[in-house]
């Protein structure tokens, strides 16, 4: 089904005319042309029957004897079909917030996810016809999509590697979008933006997912103050040997790294102990 423009006339014309014909028939039956005047006057009732309102932003979907005649977007007062069924569909941006949902991450942990979606008709044929109850539909539709998504992201992850949920909102929307839009197509629906509204861990296992992350969280910045010290102490030995300060051997440079690296790496302040003899007394 696609969207076609319905007959119409300017509601203002067709109330003139309408009058006129009025005007026409019972003047016709006052001068005994009784059959004319009728007629005329049945004319104007039937045009009268096809006096629509259309209000800015919606569309008007003609229906007569079961068949699309099209559809009316021309805002005003309008005279189209006669005697047909119109039906009105609002052409506005609208939310829709989704309920909060329980589903599993990529790595089957439980969390609570919930989404707005901002969308629109575009095809009023569409959603009249190709479904049933098209606000409906898109209800379903964006929770079926909301899950589909959330079980193709991790919640969580400290490797900095893979997209996750919590950590690349834009990318996840922007394919809840793209999943969304596929979905709505035959509805004659357009998505704009949707967007999560709510992220979080099941409670059955918000408190062990919560120490995880600590945990997770502890050892990656661990990770990078091994690396920073690593660095630092590299560092200092080059620049000590580079400027001919000092001659270390093994034994001095394996101990000079010890120290730097206990001082840089701990967790509390270090207490220096001066040595006034040699390392090899």
């Amino acid at each position: 089904m696609q969207e076609r423009k319905a007959w119409s006339i300017n509601g203002i014309l067709g109330i003139g005319l309408i009058i006129v014909l009025l005007a026409l028939g019972v003047f016709g039956i006052y001068q005994t042309y009784f059959v004319l005047g009728v007629v005329l006057i049945l004319i104007a009732a039937i045009l009268i029957s096809g006096i629509t309102i259309v209000q800015p932003n919606q569309s008007i979907v003609v229906i007569f004897l079961g068949k699309y005649m099209g559809t009316v977007r021309r805002e005003g007062i309008l005279v189209t079909v006669p005697f047909s069924v119109r039906r009105t569909i609002s052409l506005r941006v609208r939310n829709f917030n989704s309920n909060r949902l329980k589903v599993n991450d990529v790595n089957g942990n439980p969390i609570e996810i919930a989404a707005v979606v901002v969308f629109k008709v575009v095809d009023a044929a569409k959603a009249v016809f190709d479904v049933d109850q098209y606000e409906d539909f898109v209800e379903i539709q964006s929770e079926t999509a909301i899950r589909a998504v959330a079980t193709t992201y991790p919640y969580d992850s400290f490797t900095n590697e893979e997209l996750t949920l919590r950590g690349n909102a834009d990318e996840v929307s922007n394919q809840l979008t793209a999943e969304l839009q596929d979905r709505l197509q035959v509805a004659g629906v357009e998505v704009i933006e949707a967007r999560l509204t709510h992220l979080a861990y099941s409670t059955e296992i918000a408190q062990a997912m919560l120490q995880r992350q600590q945990a997770s969280a502890i050892i990656s910045a661990r990770e990078q103050i091994v690396q920073g010290a690593v660095g630092m102490a590299q560092d200092a030995i080059a620049r000590l040997e580079a400027d001919n300060m000092v001659e270390l051997d093994d034994e001095r440079r394996v101990a000079l790294i010890n120290n730097l690296l206990v001082a840089i790496v701990s967790d509390q302040g270090t207490q220096p102990v001066i040595n006034t003899g040699s390392l090899y007394q």
